[in-house]
C-alpha cells in the first residue's frame, strides 16, 4: 500500500498505483515543458512555484477520474497540466493581492522580484494553459472558460465583500465555491471526459470535485485555528492575523450579532483589533478554540465532505472509487 499524492492517500491496487504515479510524473514533466520560454528570466519566474512542489491535488483527481474510462487516452495528461497551470497562475496573483511573502516554503514571486513580475508571470501561465487547451477541443475550452469566470467572480466577491443585508456565511460559501470548488470540479470533469467516460460519470465526478473542493477549503479554515504548526504545516492564526474571513470567524460574528453575548462581542472586538501582537493572537486562538463556532465549522466541513462521498454512490465499485472515497475521509480527518 503506497502513499500517493496529498494527505498520504494510499492506493490499494498495484495497477492503479502505477497508472497514477506514471500520470503524475508525466504531468510534472508537462509543467516544466509548459513553463519554458526563450527568455531565461521568464522561465525562472514561471518555474519558481512549479519547482517549489505542492500537493498536485488537482492532477491527482484528473488521474483518478480518468480510471472510469481510458486512463491512457491522449488528452488526460495535458488536461491535468492545464488545470495545475491555471491553479499555479492564480497563486501568483493571490500572493500579490494578499502581499504574501512566502508560498510553498519558498519566497513568493512578488517578494523575490516585484508585483509586476508576479502578475505578468501569472498571465504567462494562463496563456500557456490556453495554448495546451486549444488542442483539447472547443468543449474543453468552453468548460475551462466557464470555470475561470467562476474563479475570478469568486475572487471579486471576496474583495467586494457581502452586500448590505445579505448573509455573510452564504456569501463566503459562494466565494469558495468559485475560488476553490470550480477548478477542482474541472479536474474531475476533465479526467472523466478526456478518458471517454460516460456522460453520467462525468457529471458525477464534476459534482464530487466541487463539493470536495469546498470541504477542502473549509478544512483549511478549521486548521488555521485548531491545529498547531507541526500538524498543519503553517503558523496557526495566519488567516486571523491577515484579516482573511474564514468560516469559524463568520459564524462567531453571526452568533454575536444574533445573541449579543458579552463574551462573543468581546472576542469579535479582539479579532477586529491589532493581531500583529503575538499575545493578542494567542488569546484570540485560545478563545476561538473553545467557542461553539469552531465546532459548527467542523460539522459544516464534514457535511460537505460527506456530500462529496454521497455523489460517488452510483459509480461502480473499483479501486479508483475507493481512492476518491478516501480523499473524502482525509478531508474529514484534517478537520478532526
Amino acid at each position: 500500500m503506497t502513499v500517493v499524492g496529498p494527505f498520504g492517500l494510499s492506493v490499494r491496487d498495484q495497477a492503479l498505483e502505477a497508472d497514477v504515479q506514471t500520470g503524475l510524473a508525466a504531468v510534472e514533466a508537462g509543467l516544466l515543458e509548459a513553463t519554458k520560454s526563450e527568455v531565461p528570466f521568464i522561465t525562472e519566474a514561471a518555474q519558481h512555484l512549479v519547482r517549489a512542489g505542492g500537493k498536485r491535488f488537482r492532477p491527482l483527481l484528473v488521474m483518478l477520474a480518468s480510471q472510469f474510462g481510458d486512463p491512457y487516452a491522449p488528452g488526460v495528461v495535458p488536461a491535468a497540466v492545464v488545470v495545475e497551470l491555471t491553479h499555479l497562475a492564480t497563486l501568483y496573483h493571490d500572493d500579490v493581492m494578499d502581499e504574501a511573502e512566502v508560498r510553498r516554503g519558498v519566497e513568493s514571486a512578488n517578494a523575490r522580484w516585484d508585483n509586476s513580475v508576479a502578475v505578468l508571470t501569472g498571465d504567462f501561465l494562463f496563456s500557456r494553459a490556453s495554448h495546451i487547451l486549444a488542442d483539447l477541443g472547443p468543449e474543453a475550452v468552453r468548460i475551462q472558460a466557464e470555470a475561470f469566470e467562476r474563479l475570478v467572480t469568486g475572487q471579486i466577491l471576496e474583495t467586494a465583500g457581502p452586500r448590505e443585508g445579505s448573509d455573510p456565511v452564504s456569501h463566503y460559501l459562494d466565494v469558495i465555491g468559485g475560488k476553490t470548488g470550480s477548478l477542482i470540479a474541472v479536474a474531475g470533469r476533465f479526467g472523466a471526459m478526456m478518458s471517454g467516460a460516460d456522460e453520467t460519470v462525468v457529471d458525477i465526478l464534476t459534482q464530487y470535485g466541487e463539493r470536495l473542493g469546498i470541504a477542502f477549503q473549509l478544512a483549511d479554515d478549521f486548521l488555521d485555528i485548531a491545529s498547531d504548526s507541526h500538524e498543519s504545516g503553517k503558523t496557526p492564526g495566519t488567516d486571523l492575523r491577515e484579516g482573511i474571513p474564514t468560516l469559524p470567524v463568520l459564524l462567531l460574528r453571526a452568533q454575536a450579532q444574533e445573541h449579543g453575548r458579552p463574551e462573543d462581542l468581546a472576542l469579535v472586538e479582539l479579532l477586529d483589533g491589532d493581531l500583529a501582537d503575538d499575545e493578542r493572537l494567542a488569546e484570540a486562538l485560545r478563545l476561538l478554540r473553545a467557542h461553539p463556532a469552531l465546532e459548527q465549522a467542523r460539522r459544516d466541513t464534514v457535511r460537505y465532505a460527506e456530500d462529496a462521498r454521497g455523489t460517488l454512490a452510483p459509480l461502480p465499485e473499483c479501486y479508483a472509487k475507493s481512492a476518491l472515497l478516501e480523499l473524502c475521509d482525509a478531508v474529514v480527518h484534517r478537520a478532526g
